[in-house]
């Protein structure tokens, strides 16, 4: 079966020969063709190569066009670096201080920043891959941006101190989020949402509640309005706020791998798709694939019969450096075990 075939018999409750599966590559692209994650700057069809390389290499599931979580920031005045062969990373926000809120102006997906590369990566690998396999672009939900813009340590501070603020900078996120997700489904894709800061390793649930479920919601109402399902992926310790993330409507959650996926199927699995939760740095990247089978083994055995559906995963995008051998692992322990699942001889492999 082809990916898309997959997925669509596998929500229509049909046979399938395996499980889906998608291991989160990332910059481990670049060395699926030999490049610099440098290069992807301003590269759109380098980037189309590599993430339509390491898909026809690997076969998974979904492609997910990605680089870093400061596209649509950096588009709005913030400043990223980029290492010759590293991952980008924020070298300084959009502004210091909330005086600066009114100088920020909502990206132009088609025009500012890397945006418009990322979408030509978006469309090339449509084009190349599309008819088979479901191609999203990663979407930086507008808590998370709102961060890049004005510093995380200083919008946690405001959330307590400047509240107004922060929706301020929340709304002219939510505004470059909704346009670049206009532009990522007319050109045929599908947004995936990502929310580093909403973790409640870095904020309340009733911070979360108050200052980014609000955006969440009216974003993924917006995806749904254009007749799409919503993966939404939020890092770190998110169990107390697992309810909220389904209530803002999202169809499948993506665990981290600081969550507990068993926990997750327990207490909301009747209501959304799990996804997850392979360790990314403690399995994928530094374990062998003997191990990298026995996490997944485990894996489905917790999750398995979720009643909502369950795609296996890495708990979080892979390091650039994940060996090969163990993405090829994951992948091929899914299809050994393949539809139906017996659960007796899971984890007796």
């Amino acid at each position: 079966m082809t990916p898309l075939e997959r997925l669509q018999a596998y929500n229509r409750g049909e046979a399938v020969d395996r499980m889906p599966c998608v291991p989160i590559v990332g910059n481990t692209a670049a060395r699926v063709i030999g490049a610099k994650i440098s290069q992807f700057r301003g590269n759109g069809a380098l980037l189309a190569q590599a993430h339509t390389e390491a898909y026809r290499l690997f076969r998974y599931d979904i492609i997910r066009i990605f680089t870093d979580l400061y596209t649509q920031a950096e588009a709005m005045g913030a400043i990223v670096h980029y290492p010759d062969d590293e991952t980008a990373y924020l070298a300084a926000p959009a502004i210091k201080d909330v005086s600066e809120i009114e100088r920020i102006v909502p990206a132009d997906p088609e025009r500012d920043g890397n945006l418009p590369h990322h979408l030509e990566a978006l469309q090339r690998t449509l084009d190349a891959v599309g008819k088979e396999v479901t191609v999203t672009a990663a979407l930086t939900c507008p808590f998370t941006n709102a961060s890049f813009l004005i510093g995380a340590e200083t919008l946690v501070r405001l959330t307590l101190r400047n509240p107004d603020a922060v929706h301020r900078l929340c709304e002219l996120s939510l505004e470059t989020s909704l346009r670049y997700a206009k532009a990522i489904l007319d050109a045929g894709g599908v947004p995936s949402l990502t929310d580093a800061m909403s973790s409640s390793t870095v904020i309340s649930p009733r911070q979360f509640q108050e200052f980014s479920y609000p955006y969440l919601k009216r974003l993924i109402g917006y995806i749904h309005s254009r007749g799409k399902s919503v993966t939404l992926h939020i890092c770190g310790r998110t169990n107390r706020i697992w309810d909220l993330m389904v209530e803002a409507g999202a169809d499948c959650i993506s665990i981290d791998n600081d969550a507990d996926l068993l926990e997750a199927k327990e207490k909301v699995g009747h209501r959304v798709r799990l996804m997850g939760n392979v360790k990314p740095s403690e399995t994928m990247l530094q374990g062998r694939p003997d191990d990298v089978c026995q996490a997944v083994l485990q894996c489905i055995a917790q999750a398995y019969d979720n009643p909502k559906g369950y795609i296996v995963a890495s708990g979080c995008s892979l390091p650039t450096e994940t060996p090969f051998a163990n993405i090829h692992a994951m992948l091929d322990t899914v299809r050994e075990v393949g539809w139906p699942v017996e659960p007796e001889g899971l984890l007796a492999r």
